[in-house]
């Protein structure tokens, strides 16, 4: 069985000359969750993780997390997916409400 996991989801930054505000995430996948929430908060921290928005500096984000199962039987390849929600960043209930209402 393989296992892969792709991430989509919404960052939440500081606007250049105030206010926050939230935009769409680059994609991030990876064969671990482990591996991805690693990648996504180095990201974040980076600024990398805002998909083009150009924030003064990013805050947390939130991800629709997809685990993807794939086997092979008699040549043919079957999946199956998971999703759950994935928090990251430095965000008060408030904002994180705000995100998950508008994954």
């Amino acid at each position: 069985m393989i296992k892969n996991y792709v991430a989509r989801g919404l960052v939440y930054g500081n606007y250049w000359g105030g206010g926050r505000g939230s935009y769409k995430s680059e994609t991030i996948r990876a064969k671990t969750l482990k591996t991805l929430l690693k990648t996504a908060k180095i990201m974040l921290e980076s600024g990398a993780l805002d998909s083009g928005m150009g924030y003064e500096s990013l805050v947390g984000a939130i991800f629709n997390v997809e685990k993807i199962e794939t086997i092979e039987k008699n040549g043919k390849k079957y999946q199956r997916s998971e999703h759950n929600i994935e928090i990251i960043g430095d965000l008060k209930e408030q904002e994180w409400e705000f995100l998950i209402d508008n994954l």
